[in-house]
């Protein structure tokens, strides 16, 4: 996925987008009578308030609740969402943005610039501590660093709207990839009014505003949710599926049980069960390369002695055979992880770190020589920890196996811990864990998406791991012509470090009943929307 602007020598340069992508039936399609799409959730949402929300299934909600400046398209580029292009100043620094007239909220009122000024704002707000601040941090816009620390006001945002169609936005720095940023929901616009007359509970089906594609029309706790097509969005003609619903599903078995009754007509593929499926139902069954990383972070602040020793976080790393967790547990097409980037980022060259070169028996080795280094292993101190993880047959499977092999080659004992999702993201973003469970979907397709999560301010950077130097690569990498050699340095350090333990690299497992059409399979992000499906006749 890729998107370049057109840069001209002139005061702004022009940055035209390709029309709009939405449901695209071909000629003569048999429509299914009923347009619904029904699909199973593992966990609650975490929100679905566009500066709020922080998990990809809550992402996926407001993707059809609200519509930002850009969409994706089916291969992942940036298309008009309420924007219909932009222009670049020629230093670089400023983002002038014309939106559409014919957008609107769902009460009818117009969508306009200062719908988005207010969001951003409200976005860095430190009364909001919306889990996603940093992320407004990373695009560069100015002086949003300050307000989120608390030095300057929120009206100091470098982001402004100097009529209704005009969105501007001042950078600190050039950022190359900004204009791919704004397809991320804490860049979605919010209704001022909407939010001053309910407080918290504004997100409430009876009480909600948005300005996509969907309205939410109901939403029962941990058990369901409905959206609905919104009549006033822009492009509601093109729109064909009515209604979407959301199950709640916490047990995979369970889930595939009732997507073979024709209950739900997505689901995920429990691990180890894709070669099985796509052999029974070869044009259901999808493994798709997907940027997103699974990994195991330290707590190298408070969590166990042992763990601020680099020595004892490479041998933990170096004695997970990854092989055995792709192929023999999960087998769905995932690859064994070495580097915190997957090789599937755009423009990302994957560096050739010297413990990926190892045969599994190598680095075996290494690990018992590493941990007897560090004073810990039959000749030494007994190490002993607990592993966090949310509740998920995937998850506790990979938690066991990862455990047997720390035991059988290191001798090392782990005490397995699961919550559910909303209490374990509160729990691991609190430091109250030693090991956790950690995973990262790319917000936008270039790998610092990935890095940044391990710089010292990162809001995500769930271990409080912090190197100087990894800080100051990062900082250098935002404007900068060649990354490569940026990256690289900052992924053999994370080698040699091992905050984290890179586990593998996702392939997005689905079941997606034939009938459903639309599905964008050669987005690497699997950023979809429910505007773009559409239902076919069985």
């Amino acid at each position: 996925m890729s998107y370049r602007s057109i840069l001209i020598p002139a005061l702004l340069s022009g940055t035209m987008l390709s029309p709009a992508f939405a449901a695209e039936v071909p000629a003569g399609t048999n429509l299914a009578a009923e347009q619904v799409f029904t699909y199973r959730v593992l966990d609650e949402f975490s929100s679905f308030d566009p500066q709020v929300v922080e998990d990809v299934l809550g992402s996926e909600v407001v993707r059809d609740l609200f519509e930002g400046l850009y969409n994706q398209d089916a291969d992942g580029n940036n298309v008009p969402g309420v924007a219909l292009s932009h222009t670049v100043s020629d230093d670089n620094m400023v983002y002038t943005f014309t939106l559409r007239e014919d957008a609107k909220w769902s009460d009818g009122k117009p969508v306009t610039a200062g719908d988005f000024v207010y969001a951003w704002q409200r976005a860095v707000t430190p009364e909001l501590a919306s889990p996603y601040a940093w992320y407004m941090e990373l695009m560069s816009i100015e002086n949003a660093s300050a307000i989120i620390a608390g030095e300057k006001p929120v009206t100091d945002l470098g982001v402004s709207a100097p009529d209704d169609r005009t969105l501007v936005v001042n950078l600190s720095q050039p950022l190359p990839y900004f204009a791919k940023m704004v397809t991320h929901a804490t860049t979605f616009p919010a209704p001022k009014w909407a939010i001053e007359a309910h407080g918290k509970e504004w997100t409430r089906p009876e009480n909600i505003v948005s300005n996509g594609a969907y309205k939410l029309t109901e939403h029962v706790l941990k058990e369901r949710s409905v959206r609905e097509r919104n009549p006033m969005y822009w492009d509601n003609d093109k729109t064909v599926i009515e209604k979407v619903v959301t199950l709640n599903i916490g047990d995979e078995a369970q889930a595939l049980t009732r997507y073979r009754a024709g209950e739900v007509e997505k689901t995920d593929i429990p691990a180890g069960q894709y070669p099985s499926l796509k052999e029974e139902l070869p044009d259901e069954a999808y493994a798709l390369p997907r940027l997103c990383n699974y990994y195991f972070t330290y707590n190298v602040v408070s969590g166990p002695e042992a763990f601020k020793d680099a020595r004892v976080r490479q041998a933990l790393s170096y004695a997970i055979d990854r092989n055995v967790i792709v192929d023999a547990v999960l087998q769905g097409g995932q690859f064994p992880a070495y580097t915190f980037t997957p090789g599937a980022t755009a423009n990302f060259e994957v560096p050739e770190v010297a413990y990926a070169t190892m045969t599994q028996a190598e680095r075996d080795e290494k690990a018992k020589e590493l941990l007897a280094e560090a004073g810990y292993g039959p000749d030494g101190e007994k190490l002993a920890f607990t592993y966090l993880y949310n509740t998920s047959d995937s998850h506790q499977q990979i938690a066991i196996v990862a455990t047997q092999m720390w035991k059988q080659k290191l001798g090392v004992e782990v005490t397995l811990e699961n919550q559910e999702w909303k209490v374990f993201l509160e729990t691991r973003g609190n430091q109250n864990f030693d090991m956790a469970r950690g995973a990262w979907c790319g917000d936008y397709n270039e790998a610092s998406t990935f890095l940044d999560l391990l710089t010292t301010p990162s809001g995500y950077n769930d271990g409080k791991y912090s190197n100087a130097r990894v800080d100051e690569l990062m900082t250098e990498a935002k404007s900068s012509q060649d990354t490569t050699p940026l990256y690289a340095e900052v992924e053999q350090i994370l080698a040699d470090e091992m905050p984290v333990v890179p586990v593998y690299h996702y392939s997005t497992n689905i079941m997606l009943k034939d009938t459903i059409k639309g599905w964008p399979i050669h987005n690497v992000e699997q950023n979809w929307y429910s505007k773009d499906l559409y239902k076919v006749a069985e």
